[in-house]
């Protein structure tokens, strides 16, 4: 494995967003539908027999229910990738121009990435919104601490002390082989 694989499971593994103006600042859990975010993202990649591999950079995201775009640079802010998505269609193009299309999110990160990943519950996974069936394990403020799905583990952290926080870090772990720290800077409405 790569770090430009590296890179592109890391947009894989946020396709469920986008990039633009954002527009007044989101503190409610409960209130959360469309959104942006800005932040870091560390990812690490641990496979049988291989040497591990890091990546990390910001990501700018904005999720609508009509589509998604989503912004992966370097640490140093310089472009990577960047995704575009709506409902039966998924874009990415990568710093070098590289183009990959299909008509579903999730195969196109299989096409990337030579892995199924389940990036449309990404937006959901964020703030804390389990499918049914699902284990959500909550802290004692009641807010999303631990969520079990798809083979998936989704730890939450928060700054804020108040029961309706939106998380500000979350660790995405599967089987220990793929990582993915999030360490969100801002949620915003998307305008």
């Amino acid at each position: 494995m790569t770090i430009r694989f590296a890179a592109a499971l890391a947009v894989g593994l946020l396709l469920g967003g986008c990039a633009s103006n954002p527009g007044t600042p989101l503190h409610d859990r409960n209130q959360v539908g469309d959104f942006a975010i800005e932040a870091r993202f560390a990812l690490r990649l641990s496979q049988p027999s291989q040497a591990a591999q890091s990546a990390g950079g910001r990501l700018s995201w904005t999720h609508r229910s009509n589509g998604e775009h989503i912004l992966i640079a370097n640490p140093i802010g310089v472009a990577i990738a960047e995704i575009r998505s709506t409902p039966g269609y998924a874009r990415l193009q990568t710093g070098d121009g590289r183009i990959v299309e299909s008509d579903d999110a999730d195969a196109l990160m299989e096409e990337v990435t030579g892995q199924r990943l389940p990036v449309g519950r990404l937006p959901a996974w964020l703030i804390g919104r389990a499918s049914p069936g699902s284990p959500l394990h909550l802290d004692e403020k009641g807010r999303p601490a631990k969520l079990n799905e798809a083979g998936w583990q989704i730890d939450y952290g928060y700054e804020a002390e108040q029961a309706n926080a939106l998380p500000s870090r979350l660790t995405l772990n599967r089987d220990n082989e793929i990582e993915l720290r999030l360490r969100i800077e801002e949620w915003k409405e998307a305008p």
